[in-house]
């Protein structure tokens, strides 16, 4: 039950997709608008927990499913990265 989040959309606490899943969905968006190029960090942990108000392990969540989807990687001590794209990845317009 995705719905379609825009990149600069704000995380509905009430509404039907966990914030987690929202985050994810917000980030991908980001990502596929250009606001973060392959093998470029995206915005740190703590920068996304001020930005939209969330707790480090909902980010971490949502990292993970960006991790797991292949949009992006972590490496330790320096941040999470935009992988480059795949074939079946549409690169960012």
């Amino acid at each position: 039950m995705i719905t379609n989040f825009q990149p600069d959309a704000e995380i509905d606490h009430e509404g039907p997709v966990t914030p987690y899943r929202q985050l994810a969905e917000i980030l991908r968006a980001r990502i596929k608008r250009g606001d973060w190029q392959p093998n470029r960090p995206i915005a740190s942990e703590s920068q996304l927990v001020q930005q939209y108000g969330l707790a480090c392990t909902t980010v971490r969540r949502a990292i993970a499913v960006l991790v797991e989807d292949g949009l992006v990687f972590t490496v330790p001590q320096r941040g999470t990265f935009v992988s480059p794209p795949t074939i079946e990845q549409e690169p960012p317009s």
